[in-house]
């Protein structure tokens, strides 16, 4: 089997939408992606809804963490062959220059950290992205990335960020 595609997902905060999608990717790429996730300005902590959503898919929670992106633009980082930022205001930003020369893509998802309300409110809400980031997920492990040159690959990936949920 070939090396796996590497995917960094990249929010502000590496708390919750990018852990997500991390997860997914691991979870559903079946050894054929390897994901991680990192943020411009990490809080810190991986939220607590974002670890109960992760946990429930029945992937190992232990090893999350909630990490700077500049991790992955070291000397020695894995190289990636894909970064995707999920929240508006990273794709905003002055991204490193990531080694490889990665496809970019932007999959906007709403902050589920930002809903109001009772933990059951917030619960759905995390839900909520947890499911539109599977969806976006699976579409971009039906890619036949093997045979797509990088042109016609990366824009099949930013594609996906533009579908509706």
């Amino acid at each position: 089997m070939p090396q796996p595609y590497n995917v960094l997902v990249l929010c502000t905060g590496n708390s919750a939408r990018s852990i997500m999608a991390e997860a997914l990717f691991n979870l559903l790429g079946a050894g054929r992606f390897r994901a991680y996730s990192a943020g411009s300005h990490p809080t810190g902590r991986v939220n607590p809804f974002a670890v109960e959503q992760v946990r429930a898919l029945g992937y190992p929670v232990d090893n999350l963490r909630s990490k700077s992106w500049s991790e992955f633009a070291q000397p020695g980082a894995p190289v990636m062959d894909f970064v995707i930022t999920v929240c508006d205001n990273a794709a905003g930003e002055v991204c490193p220059v990531w080694p490889g020369h990665p496809i970019t893509a932007h999959w906007g998802f709403p902050d589920p950290a930002a809903v109001q309300g009772s933990d059951d409110d917030k619960r759905a809400a995390f839900a909520r992205t947890l499911h539109q980031i599977r969806n976006r997920v699976q579409l971009l492990l039906a890619l036949p990335v093997e045979t797509l040159d990088r042109l016609a690959l990366e824009s099949r990936v930013r594609a996906i960020g533009k579908d509706p949920q």
